[in-house]
């Protein structure tokens, strides 16, 4: 029976995915790929395909690439009737296709640069699709505004590049209606998927900050579906990410993804920490792989630059008009050492630091006045506003300045080209510039350095010219703060926002000899020529692949309302306890054994007052008064607490702090359970507890009789996770000789005496019943935390040691839908104490 909590459960579990309702459906293709493993590996046997043993069924997989805007260009007709449309060769979307398998099929979903009527849209879509597999989301002009140009560009751009809102003319003030717009242009973009998708069949890739929340649409239609998102901007750290009032809707939103992506290690860590901070989520790397576990399922990070491509900019090398365009600037440039720089006209490419670094160098290099020139191509903004009026007042006014300052005839400076430039005219620019300067104060990738590299390197072969037959060698100067920087090892990296250390480097990388250039330009090419942007998608593509691997073996459960939803995933053999079930065997068996955790199992965790009600007392007294049945409450509480609260149920057996403590009855002597009864230790690792519990501020030690348990819930997350490893470090170190165990669990770090367990406990009970002639035919077994899994563990051992037989009827249950070693749950402790009463009413 299914509980009423989890109503909006999809029937997925048979793969009854709800039929989509759009004219074109295409037919179900059946499922392949459901085994580990990357396409390439299958192409040795193609007769045996993963799923049948018949040739026929093995079908082409399809990939769905959802971006802000598609990889198309479209302009009217010249009589003004219909459109004509063309692919963006300079498209990442488009570029990636190279690193994914041959056979796969790519759809692009996304909108369109330019604004279709509404009486064509259905002929536009249908064009798209048919020609080019492209699949326009239209966004009415009203959304399409405060989407982009509000919530991504006033919103999520600046404080992605760390700028806070402060004032209403600093940055602006959040506005929930551009949220609003955001959420809705994320839905339109989720209809066009839907419309479609073969979910059991397609992999979707999500690109970019404009659709952080569409996994969540996607993930409530279609739970089990295989889906990767990459983020192309920076992501802030937690303390800047945490300003945002939809912080954690967002936080959800990406998690309903299989795989996240980002460019560098640090955007990963500041995610990670914003869901360690915000979510209580800790994630784990194995293998090499980081993995968050998140309600059952393991979402994958990846951390992979994206790269340039190569054949794109190979080719632009061999055009005769880049050549002569070299020629012509070799001759307007000569006798001059040629400093770049390319960048976007927006706030956070430091443009204006760049120059200012420029006039230093001239100031404390004067060997460079009349020699050096700074060459920098500014491409058109993109975005609006004063901060980018006052910068480019800036500009304007520091290249005047320095050219006054420093230019002479024939010479000057600073070129500033403020207009857009073509690639072959760009590439002949980067072919004689010596350096390459990038003084962004943050930027997601920037690739800048790597267009330059190859550009530098020239072109091999019959085509190559007289310029790229000699020793290649290039110099990069780049921000510390950029994603490229972390990859280009060979580069000067600087804080751009120190002028006169820039100034520095820039003189030192045009000063330094022609050999070291050589060096690490060849350094720069390997890598660069190596990671490009097929490597990259293939990278992700087959991570994705791997994450999504158990999708269709897994059970899976959505919950949750709005940005709250999320995806249960369980192993099939996992279910709900059946009432029904547990009367039928706990009626046919003779000997039972019943073990309950108490906090959080009959026992709320929420409950201020934890003594048991009068239901629960009435409920354990009708059980144990059966006399087939051998009942205990095993819990980590201690034995005065447990003791008083059920003093009035007489035949109950207690197991206290995790066993260490144990009575059959309330006539029986407590025993211990503990190997030895020495406790000197507690002098060695009580003062290394409190050293810990001074200097963590929201942290707390309990004093048990058996057990010391250190506790950080309340303490900073970070530092509270940080001292308890090193606490931990620190006891085994110390009590390395005693008979003492240490582990850390969620929040506390405990020392308690070796051999101790839940699991111990109930070994115990089954040994001593099998003992008496009265082996178990029936356990029950309930538990919520990590605690009871020790319980759940030993039923294999027990039926091969015959403690317990193998036709003993074995209900190891979880309270909460989660990932257990039990085979069943409960959904709470009111689930749990209907179903005692349920057995209390059989043995009456």
């Amino acid at each position: 029976m299914m509980s009423r909590s989890y109503t909006n459960l999809l029937d997925l579990a048979t793969g009854n995915f709800p039929v989509l309702s759009q004219p074109r459906e295409k037919k179900r293709l059946p499922r392949v790929m459901t085994v580990p493993g990357v396409i390439s590996e299958l192409d040795d046997d193609q007769a045996n395909s993963v799923s049948s043993d018949v040739p026929s069924s093995v079908v082409q997989d399809r990939i769905i690439i959802v971006a802000n805007q598609l990889p198309v260009k479209a302009k009217r007709r010249p009589d003004n009737k219909g459109w004509s449309f063309s692919w963006d060769e300079d498209s990442l979307l488009l570029q990636l296709k190279d690193g994914l398998p041959e056979d796969m099929e790519v759809i692009y979903v996304g909108s369109l640069r330019v604004e279709v009527d509404l009486s064509e849209q259905d002929d536009v879509s249908q064009l798209l699709l048919d020609r080019f597999k492209c699949v326009p989301a239209f966004l009415p002009p009203d959304i399409l505004s405060k989407f982009y140009h509000g919530f991504c560009k006033q919103h999520l751009w600046p404080l992605f590049h760390y700028m806070l809102p402060f004032s209403v003319n600093h940055g602006g003030r959040f506005d929930r209606s551009l949220w609003e717009a955001y959420v809705a242009a994320n839905k339109i973009f989720s209809q066009r998927v839907i419309e479609v998708i073969n979910p059991e069949d397609d992999y979707v890739w999500i690109h970019d900050y404009h659709l952080m929340v569409l996994p969540t649409f996607l993930r409530r239609r279609f739970n089990r579906l295989r889906m990767g998102f990459f983020l192309h901007s920076p992501f802030p750290s937690s303390e800047i990410y945490r300003t945002l009032p939809v912080r954690e809707e967002i936080l959800k939103a990406l998690l309903n993804s299989d795989l996240i992506g980002f460019h560098t290690f640090d955007y990963a860590r500041h995610f990670l920490s914003c869901c360690s901070r915000m979510l209580g989520l800790e994630y784990q790397s194995k293998r090499g792989y980081i993995g968050l576990e998140y309600y059952g399922r393991t979402v994958g990070i990846k951390i992979m630059p994206v790269g340039i491509h190569m054949g794109q900019i190979e080719s632009v090398l061999k055009l005769a008009d880049k050549e002569w365009r070299v020629g012509e600037l070799k001759q307007q440039f000569e006798g001059r050492t040629v400093l770049l720089g390319v960048d976007d006209m927006d706030i956070f490419k430091g443009v204006n630091l760049k120059l200012l670094a420029m006039e230093q160098m001239l100031k404390q290099h004067p060997k460079w006045q009349g020699r050096a020139v700074l060459v920098q191509i500014a491409n058109p903004a993109r975005g609006k506003g004063k901060d980018l009026e006052e910068i480019q007042a800036e500009i304007q006014a520091s290249c005047k300045r320095i050219n006054e300052t420093f230019g002479q005839p024939g010479y000057e400076p600073v070129v500033f080209i403020d207009k857009p430039v073509s690639l072959s005219e760009r590439a002949a620019y980067y072919t004689i510039a010596e350096c390459v300067v990038v003084a962004a104060v943050r930027d997601g990738m920037n690739l800048t350095p790597y267009e330059y590299i190859v550009c530098r390197q020239g072109v091999s072969g019959p085509e190559s010219s007289s310029e790229s037959s000699g020793p290649r060698k290039s110099m990069l100067v780049v921000s510390e703060f950029i994603g490229c920087s972390p990859s280009l090892s060979g580069a000067i990296r600087v804080n751009p926002w120190n002028i006169e250390a820039t100034a520095e480097a820039m003189n030192e990388a045009i000063s330094m000899s022609d050999s070291e250039k050589q060096l690490r330009h060849e350094k720069h090419y390997r890598y660069v020529s190596t990671h490009d942007v097929a490597y990259w998608s293939r990278s992700f593509f087959q991570d994705m692949e791997r994450c999504c691997r158990d999708h269709f073996r897994r059970l899976c459960w959505g919950i949750g309302l709005s940005f709250g939803f999320r995806v249960v995933a369980l192993d099939p053999n996992f279910r709900k306890l059946s009432i029904d079930a547990i009367v039928s065997a706990y009626l046919r068996s003779k000997n039972r054994a019943i073990l309950l955790d108490y906090d959080g199992t009959i026992m709320p965790q929420t409950s201020i007052n934890k003594t048991p009600s009068q239901e629960v007392i009435s409920i354990i007294n009708a059980l144990c008064g059966d006399v087939k049945n051998t009942v205990f409450i095993v819990s980590g509480r201690g034995r005065e607490s447990l003791g008083k609260w059920f003093s009035p149920c007489k035949k109950l057996g207690i197991a206290a702090e995790h066993g260490f403590f144990m009575r059959w009855s309330v006539d029986e002597h407590w025993e211990t359970c503990g190997q030895s009864s020495d406790f000197g230790w507690i002098q060695i690792a009580e003062p290394v507890m409190k050293l810990y519990t001074e200097s963590t501020d929201g942290s707390s030690i309990e004093t048990k009789e058996s057990a010391l348990v250190w506790h950080h819930r309340d303490a900073d997350p970070g530092f509270g996770a940080s001292q308890a490893k090193e606490m931990l470090d620190h006891l085994e170190s110390v009590l390395a000789n005693e008979p003492v165990a240490v582990k850390s669990g969620q929040f506390i770090v405990e020392v308690k005496p070796q051999g101790i367990s839940k699991g111990c406990v109930a070994e115990k009970i089954f040994t001593s019943m099998a003992e008496s002639g009265r082996q178990a035919d029936f356990v029950l077994c309930v538990g919520d935390d990590r605690s009871d899994e020790d319980m759940f563990e030993i039923f294999g051992n027990a039926i091969t040691s015959g403690v317990l037989s193998s036709s003993t009827s074995v209900f190891a249950c979880t309270v909460g839908q989660k990932p257990s070693k039990a085979k069943y749950y409960l959904d709470d402790t009111t689930d749990v104490i209907n179903m005692l009463e349920a057995l209390a009413d059989a043995s009456d």
